[in-house]
């Protein structure tokens, strides 16, 4: 491992994919993808919820101490960097010893899956300075319809906020990363091989992942519960409306919509950007 003092162990980081992104955004679907190709091992049989690397390890607090889904992002001790003083080679190791048992060391590249992750990029790549991190965005409104199950006394409003805000951070993060893939989930269920080629290509592989494991999840039921939002219960209604009055324009920068929660436009952020040629590739701005 190329830890974070320079250290070389068994691992190297160049082989560790961390994947992250809202619960209930496709994180398990897509580690679990990801694992089927024959050059990736992903965590497995650890006992631990859908096999999160988070539950795992004494380094860092996991979600649930942040309040766990649709809460975690508001919790500023929940968005680790690298300034974090948990950053330390001793940190590295210990994840790692944690992760290992788990994994078919003999692969060549190792994921591991964590919602948290989404806000623990920087702090990760301080760890492990040449993994590659995978990020999944899917719709903040279906995001809050899917998790209002678990966080019972939010409301649908502060729960797309808590999306929002989770990504805007990201957002903040992306630029300082060096290997990372953004992708929507609305985009890998309709076109699997592709969005996962371009996960391929960061990652080095030359073979295609399988796509069996990808399949389009109940974005149906979460658009009819949505439209119920604008012709149900007075309450309803209402939330509908805060929605639609604080939050239709950052959710368009993520390209989507609260018209027709399966619309998918280009996204206008700082991941979506092309990356900037290096310094020494760029033209003068004084030529001859």
């Amino acid at each position: 491992m190329g830890g974070p003092l320079g250290g070389a162990d068994a691992v190297a980081s160049a082989r560790l994919v961390f994947v992250g992104g809202l619960h209930r955004s496709g994180t398990t679907a897509l580690a679990r993808a990801l694992s089927e190709h024959p050059d990736i091992s992903g965590l497995e049989d650890t006992q631990a919820k859908e096999d999160e690397g988070q539950h795992l390890q004494d380094v860092y607090p996991p979600a649930r101490t942040h309040g766990g889904a649709g809460r975690f992002a508001r919790r500023r001790m929940a968005h680790l960097t690298e300034s974090s003083p948990l950053v330390s080679q001793d940190s590295a190791e210990r994840l790692l010893a944690a992760w290992a048992p788990y994994w078919d060391l003999s692969s060549p590249l190792l994921v591991e899956k964590s919602p948290p992750n989404l806000l623990m990029t920087r702090f990760l790549q301080a760890l492990f300075p040449d993994a590659a991190h995978v990020v999944v965005i899917r719709h903040p409104v279906v995001v809050a319809l899917s998790t209002k199950k678990w966080a019972r006394t939010r409301t649908l409003a502060q729960l797309v906020e808590h999306s929002l805000r989770a990504y805007e951070i990201f957002e903040e993060d992306s630029p300082a990363l060096r290997r990372l893939v953004v992708l929507r989930y609305e985009e890998l269920v309709t076109d699997p091989a592709t969005v996962l080629g371009r996960v391929g290509d960061v990652l080095g592989l030359e073979s295609p992942f399988p796509t069996d494991a990808i399949r389009a999840g109940h974005s149906s039921a979460y658009e009819r519960r949505w439209e119920e939002y604008r012709t149900g219960a007075p309450w309803l209604r209402w939330q509908r409306r805060v929605i639609e009055s604080r939050f239709a324009g950052r959710l368009a920068r993520l390209g989507y919509s609260l018209e027709d929660l399966s619309a998918l436009e280009p996204p206008v952020t700082r991941w979506s950007a092309p990356p900037e040629p290096p310094a020494s590739a760029r033209p003068s701005p004084h030529p001859g």
